[in-house]
Parts: structure tokens; C-alpha cells; sequence
């Protein structure tokens, strides 16, 4: 049974909708809320993705296992975000990792024809599901760019590049947390902020909290090499 439907306004697929429209859409939809254990598996890489999942409570993660055996932690997803929402349609309609809780989660499985529905229902509904499945792809897209640049430095010059060549503007306010920045290189943590400290400390950039001017954009443009 759906208490919390409150949580569910700051989802993405229903964002702008009312507390009131919420329940009154739910009312009309076949719905499940399924609780899952500390490393308790939701989904095995490979199974048909039939249902739209968003966590409610708590958190799970996408993890793959190489040939050796190792476990590879691809992204922790927590509420309100739905997961693998860009799978449920196409030709090859399969989780690509193992869905995995985190700790004791609350999981809101929507059946793919209960889906169909409200996207009939409420327009607002089909046009968030399409602009998530959207900025996730461009996200993706940003994400492999990135990967080209073997160094740290070089992702974060191309990256605030891009920022200035977007602003018109050698002054600019990174829209990005460091971890956030973290995930869309490809890199850890710490391998940010280190990055962002040598380029402020070799007068490259100056760098306060998010606010970033650029001193030496010559040398910024080297680091893309």
C-alpha cells in the first residue's frame, strides 16, 4: 500500500503535478510497494524491465561482474529516482546491471500497461518520463566525451570550457557538486577536488566554492592536450 505520496512530487516523472492529481492518478493505475533488504538483488542484468521502479525509501545501486568475478558499482540511485526508466521501451528491453538494494528500501513498481495509461492520463507525466529518458541520454553522451581525456585536469578544462563557451563568460558558477562532477568524469572524489586545487594553486584558474574565474586560459586549453 502507497502511504508516502508525497515523496512522489519531487520525482521526475512527476514533477509539476499536485499532491491531489497524484492520488487521483494512482487511484486509477494498478500499483505494487515492495520492500527490500540490505543486499537483497531487485533485478538481475538481463531480465526484461516490465515495470517502471521508483524508490520510495532508502537506496539501491547498479553493479556489474566482470569475467573474473569482481563486482563493479556502476551508480547508487536513491529516492525519489526511478531506475532504468530509458529500458522499459525498445527492442531490447533488459536491466544491462544487477539491480541491488543498499539497505532496508521501499520500492514503488508500476506495471509497464499501468504506465501506458497515465502517460493517457496526464500529458505532464509523458513529457517528464521523455525529458528524463533525454537528459539522461545526453548525460551518457557528456560522460563518454569526457572519457577521452586521460587526465583529471584535462576533464575538468574541457568541462569548465564548455561552461564559458556556453556563457560568453571567463566568470562563471559551476552548476555541478564535485561529486556530481566526480560521476560525470568517470573518477573519484577526492581526484576532483585535488584537480580543481592544482589548477587554482598554479594560477590556471582561482577557484572559491563553486565559483570559478579563469586567469590563464592558455594554459586551461593545455591541459586539453
Amino acid at each position: 500500500m502507497l502511504t508516502n505520496y508525497i515523496i512522489l512530487e519531487n520525482c521526475p516523472v512527476f514533477i509539476g503535478l499536485s499532491l491531489e492529481e497524484i492520488k487521483i492518478l494512482f487511484g486509477q493505475i494498478h500499483f505494487q510497494v515492495k520492500k527490500y533488504s540490505d543486499g537483497q538483488v531487485v533485478a538481475h542484468a538481463g531480465d526484461n524491465v516490465e515495470k517502471l521502479i521508483v524508490v520510495l525509501n532508502g537506496s539501491v545501486k547498479g553493479e556489474m561482474v566482470d569475467f573474473s568475478g569482481k563486482t563493479i558499482k556502476i551508480e547508487d540511485i536513491e529516492a525519489p529516482k526511478p531506475l532504468a526508466i530509458a529500458f522499459m521501451f525498445g527492442r531490447c528491453n533488459k536491466y544491462p546491471v544487477n539491480v541491488v538494494s543498499n539497505k532496508q528500501s521501499e520500492l514503488l513498481l508500476i506495471p509497464k500497461e499501468s504506465v501506458l495509461k497515465l502517460f493517457t492520463l496526464n500529458q505532464t507525466i509523458l513529457l517528464n518520463y521523455l525529458n528524463t529518458i533525454s537528459d539522461r541520454s545526453q548525460f551518457l553522451s557528456n560522460k563518454i566525451r569526457f572519457l577521452s581525456f586521460q587526465s583529471v585536469r584535462g576533464k575538468i578544462a574541457n568541462y569548465i570550457l564548455q561552461l564559458t563557451q556556453r556563457d560568453d563568460s571567463q566568470q562563471l558558477t559551476l552548476p555541478l557538486s564535485q561529486n556530481q562532477m566526480a560521476e560525470l568524469f568517470g573518477v573519484a572524489r577526492p581526484s576532483v577536488g585535488r584537480g580543481m586545487r592544482e589548477l587554482h594553486n598554479e594560477g590556471i584558474l582561482h577557484v572559491k566554492g563553486k565559483d570559478i574565474r579563469i586567469l590563464n586560459m592558455s594554459a586551461l586549453k593545455r591541459c586539453l592536450v
